[in-house]
């Protein structure tokens, strides 16, 4: 009995690690916002106001749409996916960020609103999808409405304390050490390569039940 707990233990483990670290994506790349902003529109309050607005807006609709999407035949392959495409949405990042905020400077001349507009073409849908990691995570882990509370908890506890290590981490050594695009695609690549694993391990699992079911069909 034991023997057949240890893939499920092993994928609840690897599920708290995931939205652990879809939490330290997060921060790490809202951090990054201020930075990537500040050349056109400044620093100041209301820059950060706008970044900081979008973030909250797009994780609220990350939310609701992983909360709805989990609800048909919740998986670890479409897990996975949800990584692979957050890591793909960060990309324009990196390739489009001068061009596109050059053009918002010039067409908006209030910063407020060029700030706002800038980081919604910039932010708002990697956050969104990024948004959807945490209720799909919930509805992977949950196996019963009784636990569904004491899961939820857990979950958004190290969801958060990814959070709050992504924003130390980024703060205080990688913008001291890389340069903005590396950590973009570094945040890109690494989400990609989890969704890619996530991948691997659902269908490890499918074998080793697959395996697990014939040889109970033998031996009966």
């Amino acid at each position: 009995m034991q023997i057949s707990n240890k893939p499920i233990n092993f994928s609840n483990l690897y599920i708290y690690f995931l939205a652990f670290s879809s939490g330290f994506s997060i921060m790490c790349i809202e951090l990054l916002a201020g930075r990537i902003l500040a050349p056109f529109f400044g620093s100041s309050v209301h820059i950060w106001g706008s970044i900081i607005t979008v973030f909250m807006l797009s994780l609220s609709f990350g939310y609701l749409l992983g909360g709805k999407f989990s609800t048909h035949s919740a998986s670890l392959n479409r897990y996975g996916a949800i990584f692979i495409i957050a890591g793909l949405t960060l990309l324009p990042i990196v390739t489009s960020s001068v061009w596109l905020m050059e053009s918002i400077f010039l067409a908006v001349e209030d910063s407020r609103y060029g700030s706002l507009l800038a980081s919604t073409a910039l932010f708002f849908i990697p956050t969104i999808v990024l948004g959807m990691l945490s209720p799909y995570s919930v509805r992977l882990l949950v196996k019963n409405s009784n636990e569904s509370g004491q899961v939820a908890g857990k979950l958004y506890f190290v969801s958060t304390l990814g959070s709050a290590i992504g924003t130390i981490i980024t703060s205080f050594y990688l913008v001291m050490w890389f340069d903005i695009d590396t950590i973009v695609l570094s945040v890109s690549l690494v989400l990609s390569l989890l969704g890619i694993t996530t991948i691997a391990v659902a269908k490890m699992n499918a074998s080793l039940s697959k395996t697990k079911i014939q040889r109970d069909v033998s031996h009966a």
